[in-house]
């Protein structure tokens, strides 16, 4: 009986559903599929491991997607839930200690605390909570809390705020929230602590892989300048500080003696390069750390040079045209309730546009979302209930929408926009996610050049027209000596047959040889490393290193297989590791200029810097965790309903502008930014 106790009992366990995310070994061992670290304890113990819950014995996984997570913990409760008794549960209730003075036989039931809405209209939503579910009426004090903060919506998304839910679920009733004195001081210095800690562990990389520092500006036309400098490195990409340099933007000292600063802040031997954006002074800044810093080059971004060639994409005078006559059909669609309805009816719930990171990203994105929404778009047109309905059918707008959607010249042009922007838009995915692009931006442009070369083969003229705009871009903007060497040094583009490699590539990666290298005792045996990589010898040529070339970041493949060329391995992951955009997360300047603004006094713009801080790099490292699997980099969650695809006329009537909203008002067809803005104003964040 014992023994056929333990044979159920192994059979349970192997099928734990938590096994998929484990490889089971020799004992009782397992291996996390995710992070690789091999666990003693079994199934019970990777459950704890990947559900990140403080654990004793424990380390939390630092690579399991959040599905997983929630999905573990959601499994660890229930199993919880069933060992605990009726009984046990009652007692625990007992046992938590009454707030402040109150007795310990008044009954908690935070639920039923009355909120300032329900002081103002108790009748009507005490009535309204009578008739819910438990489920409801923890949803709608929780909605409640949302509405009476002007939160926006999207904070629903964070992992953190599922992982609230859960911690006070857990809990259970009587938990006191921590007062705003307890958040300002004691968690803020707290949280503040963990964050920095992060960036410590993130150091460690820097002596073998180097790092990026990365300058983002924001200008107004009020002589406002903003900069933020953020450090980025293989493992993640850290915000560093904001700084207003508004009274000496324009004066090149100052900006020197403040990109000094930040240099030495990380260390000069750890930077390899600083990305800035064209708001700089870029010739000044640039000569004054070429003469000061010998193994540091100054790059541009990638990414707002890719913007800028969709940008001129945008201005030719068909494609304008074709844009123009899209908008028209997507205003008539999303200013009206009933229009939008019946459009999101035949569209299967999908939105017809597409907010991206700039004006000129939204366009090209929301042509190729129309284009797939062809067919449906023309039966909607067709369909009964839309010629039927006198409410938008027998508009001039209406008229004018029909005309386009059955024109086969706009469609043509709709095509022939989202091929030529598509090769591009795929660049700008590759080097805005976060990850090491340096080696590959160089092969990227190439392949999207070639793309509109075929696409254009019958006709030279449009061909040259795009192809002129890609190349006056590259060689103004955005080519550097780095992006040579890096591609002259990743394996997949060194190996393969139809890579002829240009003279000026390789002269451009000598240069930065002798950049990096700058004494001959350190370039004593280079030439014949580079032999050794160029004709695949020594550890190069064996057959994991081969199969490696296409399959493995170019930074990990020296790392592991460069061997036999140590100096040129050291100098290779340096170059390879590294980033050539700015990352391109939400940015919230707004926020910034609240930090800078003088009517704050010194302990109060300390804490509000201190909450960007922890802010910022909490929102940067669910970007660069989820990034990759989950969400496009260069294309928002939410509509921007104040964008020209949307907005009817620069000052809409109250009812235009309300009409719009219509049933859509569940957040997530519209920009909560936007809308909060405009129902509240700049208010000061954080009630600082």
């Amino acid at each position: 009986m014992i023994m056929y106790c333990s044979i159920f009992l192994a059979v349970v366990r192997e099928r734990d559903v938590c096994w998929e995310y484990a490889e089971k070994l020799d004992g009782n061992k397992v291996k996390c599929k995710f992070c690789l670290r091999v666990l003693n304890g079994g199934i019970s113990r990777l459950k704890h491991h990947l559900s990140r819950l403080p654990s004793k014995g424990v380390n939390p996984c630092n690579k399991v997607r959040d599905d997983v997570t929630d999905r573990v913990r959601a499994i660890i409760s229930s199993k919880e839930d069933i060992k605990e008794t009726p009984s046990v549960k009652k007692q625990k209730i007992a046992e938590v200690r009454a707030p402040g003075n109150m007795s310990t036989s008044s009954k908690i039931s935070p639920l039923e605390t009355l909120t300032p809405a329900a002081k103002v209209f108790p009748t009507v939503l005490s009535i309204a909570a009578s008739t819910l579910s438990d489920q409801e009426t923890v949803e709608r004090s929780i909605a409640l809390f949302f509405f009476e903060n002007k939160l926006d919506f999207s904070v629903a998304r964070s992992s953190s705020y599922q992982a609230m839910i859960d911690a006070v679920g857990k809990f259970g009733p009587g938990l006191i929230a921590p007062s705003v004195e307890t958040l300002k001081t004691t968690w803020l210095k707290r949280i503040k602590s963990e964050v920095t800690l992060h960036l410590k562990d993130a150091e460690k990389e820097w002596a073998t892989t180097g790092c990026t520092i990365i300058a983002d500006t924001w200008t107004d036309n009020k002589s406002k300048a903003l900069i933020n400098f953020l450090v980025s490195s293989p493992s993640r990409t850290f915000f560093h500080k904001s700084v207003d340099a508004s009274s000496y933007f324009k004066n090149t000292k100052c900006l020197a003696d403040l990109f000094d600063s930040v240099i030495q802040d990380f260390g000069q031997e750890n930077v390899v390069q600083i990305i800035m954006d064209s708001s700089f002074n870029y010739t000044g800044i640039s000569s004054h750390i070429l003469q000061n810093y010998g193994t540091i080059f100054l790059s541009p971004c990638a990414s707002q040079c890719l913007n800028l060639i969709l940008e001129e994409f945008s201005r030719v005078d068909w494609v304008n045209r074709c844009i123009l006559q899209a908008q028209i059909v997507s205003k008539f669609l999303y200013n009206n309730a009933s229009m939008l309805d019946l459009m999101k009816k035949f569209a299967g719930g999908q939105e017809l546009i597409r907010t991206g990171i700039t004006k000129s990203v939204s366009c090209f994105l929301s042509l190729q979302s129309m284009l797939k929404q062809r067919s449906r778009l023309k039966h909607m047109f067709n369909s009964p209930e839309y010629s039927t309905n006198s409410s938008y059918a027998n508009k001039p707008q209406s008229i004018s929408c029909i005309a386009i959607v059955e024109d086969n010249d706009f469609w043509r042009a709709v095509e022939e926009c989202v091929a030529i922007s598509e090769p591009f838009l795929k660049v700008l995915r590759e080097v805005s996610g976060g990850k090491p692009a340096v080696g590959s931006i160089y092969e990227l442009m190439t392949r999207a050049k070639e793309s509109i070369r075929t696409y254009y083969i019958m006709d030279e003229s449009k061909c040259k027209t795009f192809l002129d705009i890609v190349d006056r871009q590259w060689r103004d903007q955005l080519h550097s000596p780095l992006h040579s060497a890096g591609a002259f040094l990743n394996p997949s583009i060194q190996y393969n047959p139809e890579v002829k490699f240009l003279g000026s590539i390789k002269e451009d990666f000598f240069k930065v040889l002798e950049k990096l290298l700058p004494t001959p005792e350190l370039r004593r045996d280079i030439t014949n490393q580079i032999f050794t990589f160029t004709r695949a010898k020594g550890m190069f040529a064996c057959n994991l290193a081969m199969e490696a070339r296409d399959t493995v970041s170019p930074g990990l493949w020296w790392e592991q297989f460069g061997d036999s060329a140590p100096v040129l391995q050291r100098v290779a992951i340096r170059i390879l590791s590294q980033v050539c955009s700015t990352f391109t997360f939400e940015r919230h300047w707004s926020t910034f200029q609240q930090i800078h603004t003088e009517k704050r006094n010194k302990i109060d713009k300390e804490t509000l810097t201190d909450v960007v801080y922890i802010n910022y790099n909490l929102k940067l490292a669910r970007e660069m965790k989820t990034m990759p699997t989950e969400s496009d980099p260069i294309q928002f969650d939410d509509i921007d309903m104040t964008s020209e695809w949307v907005e009817e006329s620069e000052n809409p009537s109250p009812t235009q502008w309300l009409d719009r909203f219509g049933s859509a008002l569940d957040g997530g067809d519209l920009n909560t930014r936007q809308f909060s803005a405009a129902m509240f104003g700049n208010d000061h964040i954080f009630g600082l």
